[in-house]
């Protein structure tokens, strides 16, 4: 059986190299690459389509939950594990409604992390230890029974791909890379989106993206 191929994205090196010595003597796993950002995970997903990404939440230039989303597209058979030293809650919820399959928090044992790459390589899904069942009641309540009537969940899937980015600060060229599509088709995008929210300018955006929760400046810190 051939070895899971495994993508690390997380901008510590020292940590990277940390899960590499964890993982090489583990016979059915492989890292086949790293990445220290948003941008550079994609990228590297595309490249090597990974059966497997490590993914931290904190990172640069696009967070680890902005990330995740994204993979779907790029690399639709690609699982998401986070390791992230964020235990709240929300960071949970938002990342499990992004797509991630197994969420460890830093710290947790070693174990559990390959217990998680194993589970994810199968399509399981895998919590830490440190996640209580009232977060996945709570994800699955709010998941499910959430009223879709807010301003933002008018926009298409796309078109909250292409708001998620702009408040990242991406340009539309920078936009058109990440999603493969035209420039012209982001500032189409841009305009539906204008349109939708009333929102005409990128200050606006990150403006109301945070004051309805949609992006937390913790996430900024980086």
């Amino acid at each position: 059986m051939k070895p899971i191929r495994i993508l690390l994205a997380d901008d510590h090196s020292i940590l990277r190299e940390g899960l590499r010595l964890l993982i090489a003597p583990q016979s059915d796993m492989e890292v086949v690459g790293e990445a220290c950002d948003g941008f550079e995970t994609l990228e590297k997903a595309r490249k090597l389509q990974p059966q497997v990404i490590v993914i931290d939440i904190a990172m640069p230039r696009m967070n680890g939950i902005e990330t995740i989303s994204l993979l779907k597209d790029c690399c639709p058979d690609c699982r998401t594990v986070v390791l992230s030293g964020y235990e709240k809650d929300a960071y949970i919820h938002e990342a499990l409604k992004a797509g991630a399959t197994a969420y460890i928090v830093k710290g947790a044992p070693s174990s559990e992390l390959l217990e998680a790459i194993r589970c994810a390589a199968q399509g399981k899904a895998f919590l830490a230890n440190q996640v209580q069942q009232t977060v996945i009641r709570s994800y699955l309540k709010h998941h499910d029974d959430k009223p879709k009537t807010s301003e933002f969940d008018r926009l298409s899937d796309r078109e909250q791909q292409v708001f998620r980015l702009l408040v990242e600060g991406n340009t539309s060229s920078q936009i058109a890379d990440i999603l493969c599509i035209s420039p012209k088709t982001v500032d189409k995008h841009r305009a539906a989106i204008t349109h939708k929210l009333g929102i005409d300018n990128p200050v606006k955006m990150v403006q109301y993206a945070i004051r309805t929760g949609l992006i937390d400046p913790e996430l900024w810190e980086k």
